[in-house]
């Protein structure tokens, strides 16, 4: 027997009762119970261009979010079309639909805030000195009452800013500079692993550390049989001419020089290098203006899997944009490195990978270290009859302890 649900409309423009529908421009929430929403509206309700003004802030565990309905960072498909959200009761059969806005939120970082906040003081402290000064000397007594009671409050604050400098003396003493150094070195590492692959440390063997799952599922795997047949069969004068043309990078050629000979783990070889070849190309990106960017031979699944987990959405210029942000970079390169640990026996020449992608070898190093990997020199041949050192990543077991950061 099927069922039937009813529409039932409870809010009109205007009435202020909008559900807000949020999204996160750096990433996706791994768990949304741990976050708090805070909603604030405007006071000025006379104003007919700010009474609709609104700004939502969430709370997570490592990060603030903002977003705001008004100003340069606001969607504007705010203004050009209707959202509306529906609950539908189960019991009743009838699905109560409300009016609803987007909010873009956007990270921000202790260090932004802190200079946006002394900037805005120096520059308000002189005019707020002017101010008091008129006031003792012309204001009336309801200005005068309102600024003794503002100083009493600053008075208020000094005397908890002292109590809470001497608490923190006191967990000093008692834990030890040390310890807390640690604790925050360790909560850094904590935020940089946001863009590093699951690492499951407790892992017995190295391909238990960075599952193969975690980089390509078995979905998308089974997407790059078609189009890496073309390196699954590759001949001796085809990578020649891959060199010639600067079709593949340099790193997916000198490991298509050694493909196995057994049937199964050659096609496994030619999926990954394939798509490794596809993230490094990606990242050469800065923004993605087509869904199909990178050629009509990717398959649909790849295309949705790189906007999704490795670009931000952002509105420029009267449309919508994916950008690749410096950390979605960083991202992009921490899986590079661990599809090639996959497909090296979990030792991969970082040299290498660090020209295609045109690093630092410092940046490409402080990635792996990141990623727990112990860092080695090889001596390679070259073509001319010289030696050259390359750093190796080596991914074993047991893994050498997080790297500590340097704080200034």
């Amino acid at each position: 027997m099927s069922a039937f649900a009813t529409w039932q409309y409870c809010g009109e423009p205007g009435e202020g009762q909008k559900a807000a529908l949020v999204q996160f421009s750096n990433g996706k929430l791994q768990n949304s119970e741990n976050v708090n929403f805070s909603l604030y509206k405007s006071k000025d309700t006379t104003n007919p261009r700010k009474k609709f003004r609104r700004i939502l802030a969430a709370e997570t565990d490592r990060l603030s979010y903002v977003g705001n309905n008004f100003g340069s960072g606001a969607l504007k498909c705010n203004h050009l079309c209707r959202y509306f959200v529906g609950v539908l009761n189960n019991d009743s059969g009838q699905m109560e639909i409300y009016d609803a806005e987007l909010f873009n939120m956007q990270p921000v970082f202790s260090d932004d805030l802190k200079d946006n906040e002394t900037t805005l003081g120096n520059q308000a402290k002189s005019y707020r000195d002017q101010v008091d000064f008129c006031i003792e000397a012309f204001g009336t007594t309801k200005q005068k009452r309102a600024l003794s009671s503002r100083r009493m409050n600053k008075v208020g604050s000094e005397t908890l800013n002292i109590a809470v400098a001497k608490a923190a003396e006191n967990i000093i003493d008692e834990k030890g500079v040390t310890a807390l150094i640690n604790d925050a070195a360790q909560d850094d590492l904590q935020d940089e692993s946001a863009y590093l692959p699951p690492c499951h440390a407790d892992g017995v063997k190295p391909e238990e550390i960075y599952k193969f799952e975690d980089l390509l599922s078995p979905e998308e795997y089974e997407a790059l049989q078609i189009p890496s047949e073309v390196l699954k069969n590759v001949t001796s004068e085809e990578i020649v001419k891959m060199m010639e043309e600067n079709s593949y990078c340099p790193f997916v050629i000198e490991a298509l020089k050694n493909l196995p000979l057994n049937e199964k783990s050659r096609d496994h070889k030619a999926r990954c290098l394939w798509f490794l070849n596809i993230l490094i190309k990606f990242r050469s990106q800065n923004v993605i203006r087509k869904k199909n960017s990178l050629g009509p031979d990717v398959p649909h699944i790849i295309n949705t899997k790189l906007l999704k987990n490795f670009t931000s959405l952002t509105y420029s210029n009267g449309s919508l944009r994916n950008l690749i942000s410096d950390s979605m970079k960083a991202k992009i390169t921490a899986y590079v490195i661990a599809l090639a640990l996959h497909i090296n026996d979990f030792q991969t020449d970082l040299t290498m990978l660090q020209r295609d992608m045109k690093l630092t070898e410092k940046r490409i190093i402080e990635i792996a270290k990141a990623m727990r990997l112990k860092i080695s020199k090889k001596k390679l041949s070259l073509e001319s009859g010289g030696e050259e050192d390359h750093k190796m990543g080596i991914l074993s077991i047991p893994l050498p302890a997080l790297p500590r950061r340097k704080r200034t």
